[in-house]
């Protein structure tokens, strides 16, 4: 009873672990290398922007991350989708505050929310 009642962090971290593993896999098959959580970031960025492009700049690659991030943000209720601009980039709207975590903690957050992200696409 004690075992089904008690998830421990590390079985969380773990669990995390093998399926961002998995994920990685996916990509290495589709992409052929593994990508890092920026590049994944990114790719989410240009899947929700919507236009993909020869080159993007260094300011439209910061863009697209921050787009992603609120994307993955919005499936928890951080942040909901508000309007386009007029060159067409996604703006969104903070519902409520993150929460204070270290570095390790936003990773495996972020990661938690790709996750999500790719299981809801069927990825």
């Amino acid at each position: 009873m004690h075992e089904l009642l008690s998830l421990r962090p590390m079985d969380a971290a773990n669990d995390l672990f093998v399926r961002w593993m998995n994920l990685e896999q996916k990509m290495v098959e589709r992409f052929g290398k593994k990508p890092d959580l920026e590049a994944i970031l990114f790719l989410i960025g240009v899947q929700e922007f919507g236009e993909l492009k020869e080159k993007y700049t260094k300011e439209q690659k910061q863009d697209l991350m921050h787009v992603a991030v609120c994307s993955l943000l919005s499936q928890s209720g951080y942040f909901e989708f508000d309007d386009y601009d007029k060159d067409g980039w996604p703006h969104f709207r903070q519902l409520k505050a993150m929460p204070s975590m270290d570095m390790r903690e936003q990773e495996n957050f972020i990661k938690d929310h790709v996750l999500l992200y790719f299981e809801q696409k069927g990825f």
